[in-house]
């Protein structure tokens, strides 16, 4: 089954997340098959924290792709016109 998921990256005590499409049975910090959109939680005020490209995720969720619960909330906060 494929997935949209975060897969960790950034320093210590400095998360930063990467959207990405996967199989489900891969690591999660291990390869993927497109990366759609980036997480960063302790963006400063006034930069971007969450950007995910609509249309891809469109375009995989009519493939069949599930979100993750914590993508699907995330989705759901920031960019409404998907339908989580």
């Amino acid at each position: 089954m494929v997935v949209i998921r975060l897969a960790r990256g950034g320093a210590k005590n400095r998360p930063f997340y990467s959207v990405v499409v996967a199989d489900s049975r891969k690591p999660a910090t291990g390869r993927f098959l497109e990366r759609v959109g980036f997480w960063d939680v302790k963006a400063p005020e006034g930069r971007e924290s969450f950007r995910v490209a609509t249309d891809r995720i469109a375009f995989w969720r009519g493939k069949g792709a599930q979100l993750s619960p914590t993508v699907a909330r995330l989705v759901k906060q920031h960019a409404p016109k998907v339908t989580a």
